[in-house]
């Protein structure tokens, strides 16, 4: 698939850039209610039909008034109230109106003065206030338009879709939101040492059985990027086993992502079965944790096209890390979002790392109390407890030491998930 002599180790950049570059956006979407699209990406700009706010309202409950009327200082009329939902009749000279927040502004009116800074001097069926404050022109109106013009793009396609935005959609008026069918994913494990939980007590494992956790965290991982997850469970060591489950998984998903199997191994049969269905490429990732990964396709045989295949690092850091650095992004372009990494925060690191690595290494770490960063002591690739102790990764380029002090990149977690 990839052309061209490869170093042994190849720069975690040019791996990704390599990766994305046969990556296209999904081309189905579908309709669904407001109410439902929160993590979703968009298919479609979404266009304004109307201007928000659809007409000048107050920003305040207190008067609307001329402010003409203020320069005189004497008691001015209240001949009407305006609540939210109702509409006010013009102001005439001396007048002024109580109104409420979200109020239409009456014609004639080009301020509102807060009901603080009012005082009712005549009650009665027609009071009259006294104002302390000259109010400047426009004072807590709320213009049409001020938030969105009738006509503008007021979300993007490609935009995730929070809180916020289906807040904003749903002041346009959208009960529903065009956005991308959801990436389907088959997700399986290799390995017969793998054993689930549940499946055997811990006193019971077998010599040379581990749990596998693996499958836990990706299916995690995948949904919160708005996946629909096929879990195909564990699949034997064997190379039949093998073949059966990536056919099977090509016919129905768009992404095959395995954790595990992908070495040169003899027991490894991922590598030869993805080659004989379809394509594989064998990437040495100069990363770490990390490094082995492995990308390719597998053909489908009923409905035509091809799988996109992932193999991750069985490892459960190395499978973490490189799926947030290169499965993630993947998973964003695939439904026409932007890849892009999130920016990284710079704070002072509160240890030290005397010893280079000859790779970029990725170190789990923890804000502290004193705004900088803490290292969990154990950087191993199987210790999955530094991820969970930790809120974030450093980025440190490859032959690079750090001492106390030093203000270096760090990613955190939430910004991924």
């Amino acid at each position: 698939m990839f052309s061209g002599k490869r170093s042994p180790l190849m720069p975690l950049d040019e791996a990704l850039s390599s990766l994305l570059s046969h990556i296209s956006p999904l081309t189905s979407s579908e309709l669904v209610a407001t109410f439902d699209a929160d993590g979703r990406i968009l298919a479609e700009d979404v266009v304004s039909l109307l201007q928000v706010p659809a007409f000048d309202n107050s920003s305040m409950d207190g008067y609307a008034v001329r402010r003409a009327d203020l320069l005189t200082g004497e008691a001015l009329q209240v001949t009407q109230r305006i609540a939210a939902g109702h509409v006010g009749q013009p102001l005439q000279a001396g007048q002024v109106a109580r109104i409420f927040t979200g109020a239409p502004v009456p014609p004639g009116a080009d301020a509102i003065v807060m009901q603080e800074q009012a005082e009712v001097v005549e009650p009665g069926d027609v009071p009259k206030v006294r104002f302390t404050h000259q109010a400047a022109e426009g004072e807590w109106i709320r213009r049409s338009g001020e938030d969105i013009r009738k006509g503008q793009t007021a979300l993007r396609r490609g935009q995730k879709l929070g809180p916020a935005e289906l807040g904003l959609a749903a002041s346009l008026g959208l009960a529903q939101l065009r956005v991308v069918a959801r990436p389907r994913v088959a997700l399986f494990s290799t390995g017969d040492e793998l054993v689930m939980p549940g499946d055997v007590s811990p006193q019971d494992m077998p010599a040379g059985a581990i749990y596998n956790s693996n499958r836990f965290f990706l299916r995690a991982l995948l949904h919160r990027l708005g996946c629909e997850v096929s879990d195909l469970g564990i699949v034997p060591d064997k190379r039949e086993a093998t073949l059966a489950a990536l056919k099977t998984a090509a016919d129905h998903h768009d992404l095959i992502l395995t954790s595990g199997g992908v070495s040169v191994g003899e027991e490894d049969h991922v590598k030869p079965a993805v080659q004989a269905l379809g394509a594989l490429s064998l990437w040495q990732i100069a990363m770490k944790p990390g490094k082995p990964f492995a990308y390719g396709h597998v053909q489908r045989e009923s409905v035509g096209g091809a799988a996109h295949f992932v193999g991750l690092p069985g490892n459960p850091v190395s499978s973490f890390m490189t799926f947030l650095l290169l499965v993630r992004p993947l998973i964003l372009q695939l439904q026409g979002a932007d890849p892009s990494m999130p920016a990284p925060v710079h704070l002072p690191a509160h240890f030290a790392v005397p010893k280079a690595d000859k790779r970029r290494e990725f170190l789990r770490v923890r804000r502290n109390a004193q705004g900088g960063l803490d290292l969990f002591s154990n950087q191993s690739s199987g210790v999955l407890t530094s991820v969970v102790w930790g809120d974030g990764v450093i980025d440190n380029p490859a032959g690079q030491t750090i001492a106390q002090g030093d203000v270096v990149p760090f990613w955190p977690f939430a910004g991924w998930l």
